[in-house]
């Protein structure tokens, strides 16, 4: 059996709809279908999901979301019109809209938590309506149907442990299951939504839970890049990569996969593939527990960028018992959660998100470091890139950290800072941001050959 998820951007219009019936349709084993909202159909279009959340908010302040509604509607009512669907379906989606927008306001989180989750919902039952009318049993499954329950996080829902014997039980309905991604219940039967890119979680949820053989994802591009098609042009495509790579990959800039999205899929052994929509043909990139293709030390090339640093320096820091403790309360204090902690003997570095910080607490935070710690020097770097190399064959290779060093080097782009995971399979280039797609470029040219970049 085969878990199949797809994103927005293949169920964005009737065409883009036809294709994912025929990739249905073509494999029996592809059994339980996970469904984005409708994502963009061109560059300027709005998702239908970030229309909920405005037409959401207006309800709240008491305004006018006529013409939101409007717009929601219509793009379910494109993909069926150009499907020649009966006018049913939209009517009910229709009816359910409404009424979840004259729902209960007094918890607002709630009350956009159920909105903005209705863009999946209300799409599960467009996609299933559209399989019978092709002639391909099929029907809608809600999360509560199924029992999928998360905890109480808005935006930041983690499946509870006892949904997984819930979920298997899909295994053993006939016919084409296809289920709203990006949601599930909580205890009390509210909805609460996984962060964003969500549905990608529910599919790896769905894949554990009725132990299938596999998780297909299927998005807009042919494969996993080794780097970001923006900054270097025609990069090679990554055919096999471990549940760590991507891991390491998602968490510092790869957008294919949400970083939490594998987890469940990882920890029940199950193999994703992520494949093309528009060109269901290609083997795409699958992404497994180890692998024996081990072309070269690094596997692909990873950076984001709105980092800054905080630099200690203290002069017999390491005999000093307890000191990184008292760093980390400090940060807790303030609310702000770190990234990496690269240190030496007489120095330490906390890498943290720059949008966690205003002036005010990084004022702060510093003068509670010297006064609660006698720190000898406390500076605050802005604006920093983190670069990450990604690859198991990392661990065999020797000189892969020189190599990089000579390449950045040769580019005259300066290093704030380098970090090794203890695992071994990534290590961490912290430049500026000015430099970050130069630095890319320099990176990609020494690892992977013959590359012409923008």
């Amino acid at each position: 059996m085969k878990v199949v998820k797809f994103g927005g951007s293949s169920l964005a219009s009737g065409a883009q709809v036809e294709k994912v019936f025929h990739i249905v349709a073509s494999d029996p084993e592809r059994k339980i279908v996970v469904v984005s909202a409708p994502g963009k159909r061109y560059s300027d279009d709005i998702k239908v999901t970030d229309l909920l959340i405005s037409c959401a908010e207006k309800y709240l302040k008491g305004e006018d979301a006529s013409e939101l509604i409007e717009t929601i509607i219509g793009r379910y009512k494109s993909i069926a019109d150009e499907l020649n669907l009966s006018n049913n379906i939209i009517e009910k989606i229709t009816d359910d809209l409404l009424s979840l927008l004259s729902g209960d306001k007094d918890n607002p989180a709630s009350f956009i938590e159920a909105v903005k989750a209705s863009g999946e919902d209300n799409n599960a039952k467009l996609i299933a309506a559209v399989f019978n009318h092709k002639g391909l049993e099929a029907r809608y499954v809600s999360p509560k149907e199924a029992g999928l329950l998360v905890s109480n996080e808005p935006g930041n829902a983690q499946v509870l442990p006892v949904s997984y014997e819930r979920l298997y039980e899909l295994k053993n309905q006939s016919g084409i299951i296809v289920f709203p991604g990006f949601f599930g219940y909580n205890t009390e039967g509210d909805v609460v939504t996984f962060s964003r890119s969500g549905s990608d979680i529910t599919g790896s949820i769905l894949a554990n839970g009725v132990k299938a053989d596999l998780y297909e994802n299927f998005t807009d591009v042919d494969a996993v890049y080794a780097v970001n098609p923006n900054i270097v042009k025609n990069p090679k495509e990554i055919r096999e990569l471990t549940y760590r790579e991507m891991r390491e990959l998602s968490y510092c800039g790869f957008s294919v996969f949400h970083d939490e999205a594998l987890i469940p899929a990882f920890r029940a052994g199950i193999p994703v593939n992520v494949k093309n929509t528009n060109n269901p043909e290609a083997p795409g990139t699958l992404i497994m527990s180890a692998r024996e293709n081990i072309n070269g030390p690094v596997v692909g090339i990873a950076s984001d960028d709105k980092f800054c640093s905080i630099y200690v320096g203290k002069y017999m820091m390491n005999k000093e018992i307890g000191f990184g403790r008292k760093i980390l309360l400090i940060l807790e204090e303030f609310g702000l959660s770190f990234e990496h902690i690269p240190s030496g003997i007489d120095d330490i570095t906390i890498i943290v998100r720059q949008n966690q910080m205003d002036q005010e607490i990084e004022k702060s935070i510093v003068k509670r470091i010297i006064a609660d710690l006698d720190a000898d020097e406390v500076r605050v770097e802005h604006d920093l890139a983190l670069i990450m190399l990604v690859g198991e064959g990392m661990r065999q290779k020797v000189g892969t950290a020189a190599r990089a060093s000579n390449a950045l080097a040769a580019a005259n782009i300066n290093i704030e800072m380098i970090n090794q995971g203890s695992s071994e399979t990534s290590m961490m280039f912290g430049v500026k941001d000015a430099v970050e797609k130069k630095a890319v470029q320099a990176l990609y040219e020494e690892f992977f050959a013959e590359v012409k970049v923008r």
